[in-house]
């Protein structure tokens, strides 16, 4: 009689785990969050891939016709007959190639600038919890004086300040660093106060005590032990924080104090295409708004999903 043997179970990857955990479940049970998630990695790929998408490179001179310029979308040329998918600006650039480009810094700057605002809250809110005293007092204090004004101007004066602070013939060339830095550090106060909240409750549960009294340093106990039981919530507020950090960039691109001309965001585009809504040139404004629009809404609405997610009180 032949004996048989069972085949060893293969473990599943992690993409399997993740899929069929709760959170995995609860994500393709929602068709609003997968749209989201959709139009955010269309939108991502095709900014990061926009040198080979990109019909031509709109912020290359030798690539311009003026002779294009102000064409309808899907309308060929008056004087070259040459056609267009969203139609071209004053200047002849294609809209869909600035789009393209525009998106790429926008979510450039905004990702950059989330990661400066983690960076900075987590870092004091952990050191406010756990460490108390005056400490926690002072950074605490001076989240509540940075609150007390809006994001915006607070991002207006930094970056006006670092601008101020070089040469001339510099502020271009670090223009975008510091915008990064300029929005970064206006965000930070929310992640400061939702971990410094989250750390006083963990400071005192019996594992932070037991890693004490083995004698751990602080700093590792706060990086080892603290925070991953609370970088749950950061999470969540990244997520929302992308979107305000987005708009936030096109905000200031859009007042003239942002991502220089050589190097546009979705805010540039939309400064431009205002000059010309009033003289019938639409598509120059609406695409590049829709395209913003649409960002921020499915970064929302990811955000908005996540929160829900990890929250079992909030779960059906």
């Amino acid at each position: 009689m032949a004996l048989t043997t069972a085949s060893p179970e293969r473990t599943p990857n992690w993409f399997a785990r993740a899929w069929d955990s709760d959170i995995g479940h609860s994500f393709r049970t929602s068709p609003v969050t997968m749209l989201a998630a959709f139009v955010v990695l269309v939108i991502a790929l095709a900014a990061l891939f926009a040198p080979w998408i990109a019909p031509t490179d709109p912020f290359d001179p030798a690539s311009l016709n003026l002779m294009d310029g102000k064409t309808p979308p899907l309308t060929p040329s008056a004087f070259t007959g040459n056609e267009f998918l969203l139609g071209t600006d004053d200047q002849g650039r294609d809209v869909f190639s600035a789009i393209l480009y525009g998106a790429r810094m926008s979510l450039l700057v905004g990702l950059a600038s989330v990661a400066v605002s983690i960076g900075l809250g987590v870092g004091l809110g952990l050191l406010a919890g756990y460490r108390g005293g005056w400490l926690d007092s002072l950074i605490m204090r001076v989240a509540d004086i940075q609150l007390t004004f809006p994001d915006i101007l607070v991002a207006m004066l930094i970056f006006g300040v670092a601008r101020g602070a070089v040469p001339v013939t510099a502020q271009e060339s670090i223009a975008i660093p510091v915008l990064i830095l300029s929005i970064g550090v206006s965000k930070w106060p929310q992640y400061a106060r939702t971990v410094r909240g989250l750390t006083l409750v963990e400071r005192g549960k019996d594992y932070v005590a037991a890693a004490r009294v083995v004698g751990l340093p602080q700093a590792t106990i706060m990086r080892r032990h603290i925070l991953p039981n609370v970088i749950g919530p950061v999470l969540v507020i990244a997520t929302l924080g992308l979107s305000l950090a987005i708009i936030t960039e096109a905000t200031l691109s859009f007042l003239g104090v942002g991502a220089p001309p050589t190097q546009p965001s979705l805010g540039t585009l939309i400064r431009i295409g205002q000059e010309y809504i009033a003289s019938g040139e639409w598509w120059i404004l609406f695409f590049p708004a829709i395209t913003l629009l649409a960002i921020a809404l499915s970064v929302n609405l990811l955000g908005d999903w996540l929160r829900d997610a990890l929250n079992p009180r909030l779960r059906g």
